[in-house]
């Protein structure tokens, strides 16, 4: 079970993620209660082992302006939130890092993955980032195909029965690992990793 745990903001968030052994960190670069600036990010990123993908997390801003933030800050992901279109993901297909594409399940969402040319698809609640749960039995008429991530009130508590339902290839974190809006609650943390590992 692949396990991102997102909104990190300090180096202490950092050297948990790594320590509870998540494969995957993200830094959020545009509006929200967990977005840093570009210069803590590099400093962030930098401290992430090669083995754990370092993803930028941005929404409401131009796919040219996303790639210009990834490439300052030195991820290996590129994470367009929110309504992108697919020539969004072609305008960054030449840059050197990975993308994903994270949406909203809708009528008319295409839910397989890399249909927009991504390596990574995450369907997120309606409200990203409020840590509302929403009703992931609608996947049931619309399943995601390929490396696709679970995401939407998620937390220690309830995502081992999401796992269950979803049955996702991955699952993300940012709201339910947190002891306030923003602020990531370590032993939160390492529970989300301990259960996510387990119900997989």
């Amino acid at each position: 079970m692949f396990v991102k745990l997102c909104g990190l903001r300090t180096e202490s968030d950092v050297a948990v993620a790594v320590e509870t052994g998540a494969d995957a960190v993200g830094f959020v670069l545009t509006a929200s209660p967990r977005q840093i600036d570009l210069d803590l990010a590099g400093r962030l990123v930098a401290d992430v082992p090669a083995d754990v993908l370092t993803v930028a997390v941005v929404r409401g801003i131009t796919a040219a302006e996303a790639g210009e933030m990834a490439l300052k800050t030195g991820v290996r992901a590129l994470q367009l939130h929110g309504d992108y279109p697919k020539d969004a993901f072609d305008e960054l297909a030449d840059l050197p890092f990975q993308l994903v594409r994270a949406t909203a399940l809708g009528p008319d969402t295409d839910v397989r993955t890399g249909a927009f040319g991504e390596e990574l698809l995450l369907i997120d609640s309606p409200v990203a980032g409020s840590g509302e749960q929403w009703d992931i039995t609608r996947l049931d008429e619309n399943r995601p195909s390929g490396k696709w991530v679970l995401a939407g009130g998620l937390s220690p508590e309830t995502v081992a029965g999401a796992i269950s339902v979803a049955r996702p290839w991955g699952v993300d974190v940012s709201s339910g690992i947190e002891s306030s809006r923003g602020v990531k609650d370590h032993g939160r943390m390492r529970e989300f990793v301990a259960a996510a590992r387990q119900a997989a």
